[in-house]
């Protein structure tokens, strides 16, 4: 009990920066180390040649379009979980919480096993050369199915975070990393299992995650209660999580889509420039999970301030999460703009045409990787308001609504280099687009906010 205080003590009551760095850095440290894996695999990968690395690129996707079922239940529940905490309705939570986390395993189940059926089409579909298909199947055989851990890990990362348990959301993804991090050298060399080991490796710590969280609810340190008894898929609930976790989804299925353009864009140019493409998302990532994990810790505090009508907390949570997720962005910018051949190499074994490509395209995102916190911030306010339709279209901007045209047009008319430029350019258009949206939404909440004042004064 006293542990659950803690926990609405930093959502509604203490000093934002003391609350952003309790809830917001800890997630952010697991999700860095999270990425970290993600690029140890293709380190360690990239050493068995461009096919393999370029598999490992062709399958990234589809594991992303799974977990997005997570996501979808998992941030749809967390933002209204965190306003209901705001309201101090617990009963309600708990079926929430619940009905959340039964609903993205049953759903992620049929997925995969979907997935695991028609695997080979799928992956040419993503973009699978001839050279690369044998491998993309003998990673993707064991790295799809392996992605129900995922969504169990992923839906509890948000419901815990909704909370305030950022640590046990750090420890989870901690302990998967650092095993994935040790296990992929002996799977991949040691035994001399190839891409085969690096999705065993992967498994195995996708469970180990899992097993956190399950321990976490079983020693009922949760604020919330899991059990079948609260799973209540009523039509309200539904419609609040869906209201929210359905941009979420979209917004992760675009992602794997975007992922999957620049593939079948890259084609036609060898499985260097797809290997190069694959190397520049697994980096940029390092930095976008980053911001999505601080930011963790800004949703639950910007849901629970709008629940509790508090605006003045929720104002200097959105500028101080702008801030600090700006001053990041900038260096990391910075990091990729003046040593892009020096990290690039460390994946291109030699190669020179993947080198020279992935330069390229690491330097114009590092610069428009300056604008990513900003949009970060708004988009992710949105969801945390509850406000569906505009987190929609904010999510949706940057690899959806921008990102599409750009990567279907630019390479016609510009070759490689519209691939290599496509993302930057959509950054750009995207953060555009949320300057005239963040507008809107603040003379909005100061309507709100006179309205709910308004009795007080009389």
């Amino acid at each position: 009990m006293n542990d659950s205080n803690n926990k609405m003590e930093l959502l509604g009551n203490a000093p934002i920066p003391k609350a952003l760095m309790a809830l917001g850095v800890p997630i952010m440290i697991g999700m860095l180390i999270n990425a970290l894996y993600n690029l140890v695999d293709a380190y360690f990968v990239g050493g068995l040649g461009e096919s393999p690395m370029g598999a490992i690129s062709i399958v990234f996707p589809l594991g992303q379009v799974v977990v997005g079922l997570g996501l979808m239940f998992g941030n749809g529940a967390a933002s209204y979980l965190s306003r209901l905490l705001g309201r101090g309705d617990k009963d309600t939570a708990n079926k929430v919480a619940s009905t959340a986390l039964y609903s993205s395993v049953i759903i992620g189940a049929v997925i995969i096993i979907f997935a695991a059926i028609f695997l080979k089409p799928i992956l040419f579909l993503l973009g699978a050369t001839d050279t690369i298909m044998p491998y993309a199947v003998a990673y993707a055989r064991i790295y799809v199915i392996s992605c129900i851990f995922n969504v169990f890990n992923v839906t509890m990362n948000n419901i815990v975070s909704s909370e305030g348990a950022a640590k046990t959301t750090m420890c989870a993804l901690l302990l998967g990393a650092v095993l994935n991090i040790g296990l992929d050298p002996v799977f991949i060399y040691v035994l001399n299992m190839g891409v085969v080991g690096a999705a065993i490796a992967t498994a195995i710590s996708q469970l180990v995650s899992t097993l956190v969280y399950v321990a976490y609810v079983f020693r009922k340190k949760s604020a919330f209660s899991f059990s079948m008894r609260n799973f209540n898929p009523s039509k309200q609930i539904l419609i609040e999580i869906l209201k929210i976790g359905v941009p979420t989804l979209t917004f992760q299925l675009l992602t794997s889509l975007s992922i999957a353009l620049i593939n079948r864009a890259a084609n036609g140019y060898g499985d260097a420039v797809i290997a190069a493409m694959g190397a520049v998302t697994r980096i940029t990532s390092m930095g976008t999970l980053v911001v999505f994990g601080f930011l963790k810790g800004f949703q639950p505090i910007a849901g629970f301030s709008y629940g509790a009508k508090n605006f003045a907390r929720l104002r200097e949570a959105i500028k101080t999460s702008i801030l600090w997720s700006t001053c990041f962005c900038v260096v990391v910018g910075l990091l990729m703009i003046i040593f892009p051949e020096q990290i690039i190499s460390q994946f291109a074994n030699g190669n020179a045409e993947m080198l020279s490509a992935g330069t390229k395209s690491l330097m114009a995102n590092g610069l428009s990787f300056f604008l990513f916190g900003f949009y970060t911030v708004y988009s992710s306010l949105f969801l945390a308001l509850g406000k569906g339709t505009a987190g929609f279209v904010l999510g949706t901007c940057r690899q959806g609504i921008c990102f599409v045209p750009v990567i279907l047009f630019l390479p016609i008319v510009w070759g490689m280099n519209g691939i290599l430029y496509a993302q930057p350019i959509a950054d750009v258009l995207s953060a555009s687009i949320t300057i005239f949206m963040a507008i809107h939404l603040h003379k909005e909440l100061k309507k709100t906010e006179a309205i709910s004042s308004s009795p007080k004064e009389e």
